[in-house]
């Protein structure tokens, strides 16, 4: 399958729930597809001005095509996935979780050991003991030729929607 194919199905996928921006800029690294999604709950009581308690959950989903995936570029980019946790997330009484998805897509050749750490790789962060909610990130890798998709231990939820 051809990238450009891949994207255009992943968008398809996205686009009723997610806000959906092309050729998005971040620390200088162009993402192909920037999706954001955000839900609000709320419970209140008689009107909508007296609410009784919300909670906010929140997903960034960052997509990125490399014709040939390097460990410096797949390093540089989990950089900057971790670098988006402190620039996206906002915690606040009302923020219960976020999570940051990023896909990097290649037709490269697998490379054993960056699969291994796209399988080990975890990064939890909690905000306030909880209490202001927390912050997952999700890794995946697809490799567009073979059709096979590697995902971190999160990156499974969400297995089926980016294969190919």
């Amino acid at each position: 399958m051809e990238y450009t194919e891949y994207i255009e199905k992943i968008e398809k996928k996205l686009k009723s729930h997610f806000d959906i921006e092309k050729d998005y800029v971040y620390k200088d690294l162009q993402i192909d597809l920037y999706a954001k999604y955000y839900i609000r709950n709320e419970k209140y009581m008689a009107t909508k001005k007296m609410s009784i308690y919300a909670f906010e959950n929140n997903e960034y989903c960052f997509i990125k095509y490399f014709e040939d995936l390097t460990e410096e570029k797949f390093k540089n980019f989990i950089e900057v996935l971790k670098l988006a946790v402190d620039d996206f997330i906002q915690p606040h009484s009302e923020h219960m979780s976020s999570v940051i998805t990023g896909v990097l897509v290649t037709n490269s050749e697998e490379d054993k050991k960056i699969s291994d750490i796209v399988r080990k790789f975890k990064l939890h962060k909690s905000f306030l003991f909880g209490l202001k909610g927390w912050v997952d990130i999700r890794l995946i890798l697809v490799h567009l030729d073979k059709n096979v998709v590697i995902t971190n231990k999160k990156g499974k939820e969400v297995q089926d929607v980016y294969k190919v």
